[in-house]
């Protein structure tokens, strides 16, 4: 099957009042993880702007869908998650920017949000195992009660390891937490409920910590045998480290970010880095995708881009995926789909500009699955692409041009199946479960 449509359950739909023919709703795919036996959970966003009414008195809403595929893409289990549930309890799963799933190595589900949410979900999608909390303002915390966070983002190498993207607060002249650390668990150590493993920093972005107390600290991640605090971290600081990279001057890297890394082995991981962001526009700013080990040892970068003409920076389209167990790294943007090996050498540039691709501009990189294909997500018909990917990746561009030939009829069998209204397809299918 070339793609699968990322429905929403009809009776979902129903209870909501949505009417897909208004243009007063949104839905929007954010990430993906596949398992090894080919199945896909999906998580999304779907939400109607506050102020809408309905002619039945529908009401403005906001809800995370996590959604469970089957390998021909039938759903078979929803998550329901709202930001509120009826009558204005908070859920009890935490909700953060920039939601990102992954899947431990029993088959449990990961959901992790800036700055430091992680929640751990049955394969079912029927309940939540745990959860670990981080509150972005300083009075969230008398509502939520006192922060024990786990990480903002987590990625899984083959061998079980958690690569893991974690904030700090009281940083520089911040007044919020920022993702900074960039930390590795121990081969064998588990997350699970009740117990956190222990994190290892090995790259930090901001090392002007002067202002942080022993608050601040998180006792499950350390550097040296020790809690990071203060300058007990990692150093120099990624900017010094990519500068020498791909160049750019102190000021290219001040208020520079972390997005999610990504493992291309049990030891080896991308980190990627990007440059201050400006109104008038941030095309041709610098930014590196760093290749570092669990020891914080720079082994260069994915290179062959471009900053101005490859730049991700259009339409903030930051993420690098990986697949860990044939040790190869893409990523997706408006100008193109790169593909590289862990040695960062670029493999595949599939731009754009080339008619044979000009449809990838609709898309965004989801993942790549352990069964060897790219799942993309299209922006604004909310279905997802199946791209295998070949052993040989100079071969990636004959695929993805076979991928994007079977589209057009894919897509109208998924059509005749679920008669999607602008875009909004739906099942009867499925079990629900509101958590």
């Amino acid at each position: 099957m070339t793609l699968f449509p990322i429905t929403v359950p009809a009776s979902l739909a129903e209870s909501l009042g949505l009417d897909p023919a208004t243009d007063d709703w949104g839905h929007e795919i954010r990430h993906a993880v596949g398992t090894g036996a080919g199945d896909t959970y999906v998580l999304s966003g779907l939400w109607r702007r506050d102020g809408q009414r309905t002619e039945d008195g529908g009401r403005g809403f906001v809800l995370q869908l996590i959604t469970r595929h089957a390998p021909d893409g039938a759903a078979t289990a929803t998550a329901v998650i709202p930001y509120e549930v009826p009558g204005g309890t908070r859920s009890t799963i935490s909700w953060g920017n920039e939601s990102n799933l992954a899947l431990l190595p029993d088959g449990t589900l990961v959901l992790s949000s800036r700055p430091g949410n992680t929640h751990l979900l049955a394969p079912g999608l029927d309940r939540e195992l745990a959860g670990w909390r981080m509150s972005t303002y300083s009075w969230t915390k008398e509502e939520n009660g006192p922060d024990d966070p786990f990480a903002a983002s987590v990625a899984v190498t083959p061998g079980g390891r958690l690569l893991c993207l974690v904030s700090e607060t009281s940083l520089e002249n911040w007044g919020v937490p920022i993702p900074n650390l960039v930390a590795v668990s121990d081969p064998g150590e588990v997350l699970a409920p009740g117990h956190k493993p222990v994190l290892h920093a090995f790259a930090t972005l901001s090392t002007s910590a002067a202002r942080q107390t022993e608050q601040d600290a998180h006792p499950h991640v350390r550097h040296v045998g020790a809690p990071v605090l203060g300058d007990n971290r990692p150093s120099p600081a990624l900017g010094t480290l990519v500068s020498g990279l791909v160049g750019g001057s102190a000021y290219d890297w001040d208020r520079a970010f972390l997005h999610r890394p990504a493992p291309l082995s049990d030891e080896l991981y991308v980190v990627p880095v990007y440059g201050r962001t400006y109104r008038s526009g941030s095309r041709g700013q610098r930014f590196a995708f760093a290749l570092l080990d669990a020891e914080g040892t720079v082994h260069g970068h994915l290179g062959g881009l471009d900053r101005h003409a490859d730049s991700p920076y259009t339409g903030h389209l930051f993420d690098v995926t990986t697949d860990p167990h044939r040790g190869l790294a893409f990523h997706l943007n408006r100008y193109g789909l790169y593909a590289w090996t862990a040695d960062g050498t670029l493999r595949a540039a599939l731009r754009t500009t080339e008619a044979l691709f000009k449809a990838l501009a609709h898309f965004a990189l989801l993942t790549a699955t352990p069964t060897g294909e790219l799942l993309l997500a299209h922006r604004k018909q909310h279905f997802v692409l199946r791209v295998p990917v070949p052993g040989d990746l100079t071969a990636l561009g004959e695929s993805v041009t076979e991928a994007l030939a079977g589209l057009a009829k894919a897509r109208n069998a998924a059509k005749k199946q679920h008669a999607p209204v602008n875009w909004l397809w739906t099942t009867p299918t499925g079990a629900v479960h509101h958590l």
